[in-house]
């Protein structure tokens, strides 16, 4: 790439009063600047950072990557020791992180504040131990040219060998940055972090932390992070190029992965976490006496509020098996139950007011949707036969009665991410109707935050993906 560098200033954000600043990290040196201002997705908050020095951000292909060499026991220490200052209440640069995250974002503090300190759980030996063996039937190959020989007597030798990936950020959770950060290094990866617009800070805050456990570390080397517009093409035509990256590897909304996609080509390719709504599906089990309703009210409820409904697995639909009247009255239980945990979490945000009409107009159609709640952002569930034709966000539920779960398969797709299901004595029964129509994962009801370390994410175990298979041809056996 030609030297250059770009300057990003939008030109509806004025400078006005103190605007937050947002620096940039580029393989290890803090940069730090106000020449561009830009406002966060959500709240419309102006924060600066500095210009991008396109030549900075990329790492030449003629030179190896940094951590190439490195193995990955060390890489692992090196993660693990991150984890352990992210956690320290003391360190300064988690601490500054959460105080600009709270400007820019549309949670409230205390709940990024935990997910910034729970998000480092991820950060666990164990834990990336076994996110590489279930990504890599044989994990040599991170570190050497694994040797090869099949039943012709064929010789070769096989390496995974290190990407150079653009990752595209959501601005949803904390801990995506501390799982894409960790990835990124466990495949000995060149990345580039594209960060998000309502959280331009954390990437920055644990690149800084692991920089000041060692500066010059091959990890810290392999790593960038930069804030520009999505589908700002000046910046975006002169990145996204095979001659550069490898692959873009995007979280985020719709428009975000339509707008990567029209750069890809031969040798530049999507791995793509794109958008996708969760679920639950609640047997007849659960209206049959009280005990059993407050128990799938609870659990329903918690799976309607992971991140307060900010993350990809928070169920939005939830169908239940059952006749209209024992259908409200667990539309009812679970609405108390959604009010307790916001009211716990400190976030009462009302709805956008394009969901707030849409609310409104249902209310009036009492025949055939019933709502409790208001839309104050305190929680609210609506009650139908059919899915609501809008997204519920922001505490809001859609109860779904059918006569049967059969019932409820047809609303499933490629789109549909997790599937909260009660009881779990009938999972079995439905797994494979649920992959068939294109669900990605099933869990008992209450269990969609958690998950089981090293299973497949969207579909695909994505560190097999993120790497760059290469394969060395070494002629038949004499």
């Amino acid at each position: 790439m030609n030297a250059a560098s770009t300057e990003v200033r939008s030109a509806d954000a004025p400078v006005l009063g103190d605007v937050v600043s947002a620096p940039f990290f580029l393989r290890g040196e803090l940069v730090e600047g106000r020449d561009a201002v830009h406002r966060s997705r959500d709240l419309g908050v102006a924060f600066a950072t500095p210009s991008i020095d396109l030549d900075r951000v990329v790492h030449p292909r003629t030179q190896v990557p940094p951590l190439l060499n490195v193995p990955l026991a060390e890489i692992i220490d090196f993660l693990v020791e991150t984890g352990q200052r992210l956690r320290d209440p003391g360190n300064p640069f988690v601490r500054e992180c959460v105080e600009r995250v709270a400007v820019t974002h549309v949670l409230p503090r205390a709940v990024l504040q935990e997910q910034t300190r729970s998000a480092a759980a991820y950060l666990d030996r164990r834990l990336l131990q076994t996110v590489v063996e279930q990504n890599f039937p044989d994990p040599r190959a991170l570190d050497e040219w694994v040797p090869k020989q099949d039943f012709t007597g064929r010789k070769s030798f096989v390496r995974a060998f290190a990407p150079r990936l653009i990752h595209v950020l959501p601005g949803n959770s904390p801990g995506v940055a501390v799982k894409s950060i960790a990835q990124g290094a466990l495949v000995k990866a060149v990345n580039l972090f594209k960060m998000s617009s309502s959280d331009p800070f954390t990437t920055v805050a644990i690149l800084r932390t692991m920089a000041d456990i060692d500066p010059g570390h091959a990890i810290v080397k392999s790593m960038s992070a930069v804030y520009w517009r999505g589908g700002d093409d000046v910046v975006e035509r002169a990145l996204y190029r095979p001659q550069y990256f490898d692959k873009i590897v995007a979280w985020g909304g719709g428009d975000a992965i339509s707008n990567v996609v029209k750069y890809l080509g031969p040798g530049f390719q999507l791995v793509s976490f794109d958008p996708k709504t969760s679920i639950s599906m609640v047997g007849r089990e659960a209206v049959s006496d009280d005990e059993a309703l407050d128990l799938a009210a609870g659990l329903a409820a918690a799976d309607v509020m992971v991140l307060n409904q900010e993350a990809c697995v928070a169920s939005r639909f939830i169908f239940v098996e059952a006749g209209q009247r024992d259908t409200d009255r667990f539309c009812e239980r679970l609405h108390a139950r959604i009010v307790e945990k916001a009211a716990a979490s400190g976030d009462a945000r009302p709805l956008e007011a394009d969901l707030r009409e849409q609310v409104d107009t249902l209310v009036m159609l009492d025949d055939e949707f019933r709502v409790w709640g208001k839309t104050d952002g305190k929680g609210l569930v609506i009650r139908s036969d059919e899915p609501v034709d809008f997204h519920p966000s922001n505490k809001t539920v859609n109860v779904v009665r059918v006569d049967s779960l059969d019932d409820a398969t047809r609303y499933v797709n490629v789109a549909t991410q997790t599937v909260g299901f009660y009881p779990q004595q009938r999972m079995p029964d439905y797994r494979d109707r649920l992959a068939s129509c294109g669900a990605q994962r099933i869990v008992r009801l209450g269990e969609a935050g958690p998950s089981t370390i090293g299973n497949p994410h969207d579909a695909m175990y994505p560190l097999h993906r993120f790497v760059h298979w290469m394969a060395h041809e070494d002629g038949v056996a004499k």
